[in-house]
């Protein structure tokens, strides 16, 4: 058995032998993550700089973006190099990190897709309420509790992981360090730290959803009743992106988490991987700049500023 101290690193899993084919996949990924990121980074400068997305709503988009650039920024570039290097390995110190900044970013996000969906249930069932309930002050303390949360999640987990022991097998059937495939390859009997942690983990996971759901059946009771077509076509607009996000992010999340690791490496299990911690972050801007009018009207109204400031 291999103490925890003895570990040097971990080998992720190599997505093809074949260098053409790793060419190809290095370009897909490098692709995704700069358009992830420039959208994700699109976002977060409209609603900073355009004075009629200072809402809660984009407020919280906003944070949104900037975690989900962060998130996609924590393993895939890693990923990259390895492949441009054709290593395999990450270093001990790189696994905790992006196992740390993983739960972290996600956790928040969560928060963040919750405070979201109680925005728009304020603003669609308690109108009259709203500007004083989602006031500056009540948003700001929701993001830093999100962070917070965050945080906690992130070393708990991490703690929770690398405080077991490790085999002399140390490959992980995926393409970034996640718990999971830690805890497969643990030679530790008993994981009472990460196993409480889990827990809370799944706790908090579950409050969320039924937040989350608990606003949506009321939201959806509201606008089915209101009078006016136009109203409720408002109201279902600002919504569906938001819903598809978060059904996006529970359900890459729950088969990333709740699917069984093999004993080899896979190709599934890869692909697993990778729609769990790209899939999320690069949908959030295609939705909100396709479906959104107010997105779409900053954005025009940039680059009308921009083509006369140059020309």
């Amino acid at each position: 058995m291999t103490n925890l101290t003895a570990v040097t690193g971990f080998f992720l899993m190599e997505i093809s032998d074949t260098r053409e084919l790793l060419v190809l996949h290095v370009f897909l990924f490098l692709l995704i993550y700069f358009v992830t990121v420039m959208g994700n980074v699109l976002i977060i400068i409209l609603v900073t700089v355009d004075h009629c997305l200072h809402t809660p709503m984009y407020f919280f988009l906003k944070n949104l973006s900037f975690l989900d650039a962060c998130l996609i920024s924590v393993t895939v570039p890693k990923f990259i190099l390895n492949s441009l290097s054709n290593s395999a390995s990450i270093a001990f110190p790189g696994c905790v990190l992006q196992v740390l900044l993983v739960v972290h970013f996600a956790g928040a996000e969560l928060f963040i897709l919750t405070s979201m969906s109680f925005d728009r249930y304020m603003a669609i069932c308690h109108p009259l309420h709203y500007d004083i309930i989602m006031s500056r002050a009540v948003c700001v303390r929701l993001v830093v509790f999100s962070w917070f949360t965050g945080s906690i999640f992130g070393v708990l987990y991490s703690g929770g992981t690398f405080s077991l022991s490790f085999c002399d097998s140390r490959i992980l059937p995926r393409f970034f360090c996640d718990v999971p495939s830690l805890l497969k390859i643990s030679c530790s009997k008993t994981h009472i730290t990460i196993d409480i942690s889990v827990a809370v983990g799944v706790i908090y996971g579950l409050l969320c959803l039924i937040s989350i759901g608990f606003s949506y059946i009321s939201i959806f009771n509201t606008v089915l009743r209101m009078p006016s077509l136009q109203g409720r076509s408002k109201a279902f607009s600002t919504c569906i992106p938001h819903l598809i996000v978060v059904t996006t992010f529970f359900v890459t999340g729950a088969i990333a988490y709740l699917r069984p690791v093999p004993d080899s490496p896979h190709l599934v299990d890869f692909l697993v991987s990778v729609f769990y911690s790209v899939l999320p972050p690069s949908l959030n801007p295609i939705i909100y700049s396709l479906r959104n009018k107010e997105i779409k009207a900053a954005l025009r109204k940039i680059i009308w500023k921009l083509s006369h400031y140059w020309f």
